[in-house]
């Protein structure tokens, strides 16, 4: 045996052993000098291939930075850095204003977010235990509910008490907490109070989305604070599943871990991704048709193939493969560009006045405390029940997203989409009933 070689080997061991998020450091050190060179030359183009490698990079740089921040990392560090520093580093100009233009026009031309959540949602429900499944969504309408109402008059209150407008704290302020996000939240209750008279769309949107965003990161946080709680005593989660199961449908608990026969297979893995993507597609249809929201539709159609057990296994299975690689190659790179496109700085400072913080933290804490009390009394794991609900007071997808990557309970995506598609739909017709009939 030859001692030299035995050293060559354990030295490049060593060195591909070592990564920068999922990328190794040799090809980290690579990519790093082609973008200070595509850079130096104004060569960034917004295609596939080079914004990959910049957000990759770029992403996964932060996430390694967050998780090293002794304390930091345990309430969401590396989550809260991807999204928010890019942030402040366009704010700041840090980030060069063609740099941002290039990453904003690919999110937003690509839409990626969209099959990042096709693949994360329809893996994880085609991976899911049957039984599981149907009981989880019956069951986590009762505490959303509880902790919708729940934080409805705990915040009022509180800004009621703090600023004596009562008005102005539940429409402006509690109300777009548990809205559901931008798109599917603010913009329409701004739009629906500017119709009722209180104004130009575009000044009540400035008002509402530092609320939104802020509400984002106290989600972000408590969920972190709920996953050392899961992780300090383990009877109080399931890591990923809001209720105890067992195996008498002869299925795995878990997601992507019973390999069929054959174990993985290429065609198999693709076919799984185009069926994710086909069933987003169908969302899409419908809404354009009958007007109904794209996730819901792609939602119902990813329940209804894995209760008509018409999929076979090894599709299935597959399907939890998609669902992994989304959540391991694609969180962070995709948090960096919502923070690059999607995130305004300033917008995020303005929701820092004391009376707004407070009403906001004491919102999203009754919301999760009330959810983690009630699953605590119906058989449910209080952390994971908890966590899904705090997505109900986040940033739509994007913060369902951010808050479930802090928690480490990517599985918990279909739940999360109920808490705030649904959840938010429901909060936003309520306010603009009352918006409508009270003023």
């Amino acid at each position: 045996m030859d001692p030299e070689g035995s050293a060559d080997q354990v030295e490049r061991k060593s060195v591909w052993s070592i990564q920068i998020g999922v990328i190794p450091l040799p090809f980290y050190l690579l990519l790093v000098a082609i973008l200070a060179v595509l850079f130096w030359y104004d060569d960034i183009k917004p295609n596939i291939l080079t914004m990959a490698a910049l957000l990759g990079v770029c992403g996964y740089t932060c996430y390694e930075v967050g998780r090293r921040i002794p304390l930091f990392r345990s309430f969401g560090g590396p989550v809260i850095l991807v999204t928010f520093l890019p942030a402040f580093l366009v704010a700041k100009q840090w980030i060069p204003e063609s740099l941002a233009t290039q990453v904003e026009g690919f999110y937003k031309s690509t839409n990626f977010l969209y099959l990042f959540i096709a693949g994360i949602i329809v893996g994880s429900i085609l991976s899911m235990n049957r039984t599981v499944l149907v009981r989880g969504f019956l069951k986590i309408f009762v505490p959303l509910i509880a902790g919708s109402a729940a934080s409805l008059v705990v915040g009022s209150l509180v800004g009621w008490a703090l600023t004596g407008d009562l008005r102005r704290t539940v429409f402006h302020v509690v109300v777009p907490v548990m809205g559901g996000g931008l798109g599917e939240g603010a913009i329409p209750l701004t739009l629906g109070y500017s119709q009722a008279g209180a104004g130009a769309a575009e000044a009540l949107l400035a008002q509402i989305l530092p609320v939104v965003l802020f509400a984002n990161v106290c989600a972000i946080v408590f969920a972190s604070i709920l996953s050392l709680i899961g992780r300090r005593f383990p009877s109080k989660t399931g890591f990923g599943k809001i209720q105890p199961g067992n195996n008498s449908d002869g299925e795995d608990l878990g997601s992507a871990a019973s390999i069929p026969p054959g174990g993985t297979q290429i065609r198999q893995l693709a076919a799984a991704g185009f069926m994710a993507i086909s069933l987003y597609l169908l969302g899409e249809a419908a809404h354009a048709v009958f007007g109904w929201p794209a996730p819901i539709v792609m939602l119902v159609a990813a329940i209804g193939l894995k209760l008509s057990r018409w999929l076979p296994s090894s599709l299935e299975h597959h399907s939890g493969l998609v669902y992994e690689f989304m959540s391991v190659a694609v969180t962070y790179p995709l948090l960096f560009a919502i923070g690059v496109s999607s995130t305004p700085w300033d917008a995020l400072l303005d929701a820092f006045t004391l009376d707004t913080v407070l009403t906001i933290l004491a919102t999203v804490i009754t919301m999760m405390a009330t959810a983690y009390l009630v699953a605590s009394r119906t058989g449910m794991y209080p952390v994971d029940t908890a966590i899904v609900v705090g997505t109900h007071t986040g940033m739509g997808g994007t913060g369902d997203v951010a808050i479930l990557s802090a928690a480490r309970r990517m599985e918990l995506m279909p739940f999360a989409q109920i808490a705030t598609r649904i959840g938010g739909a429901i909060t936003v017709t309520l306010a603009l009933i009352s918006y409508t009939h009270l003023y």
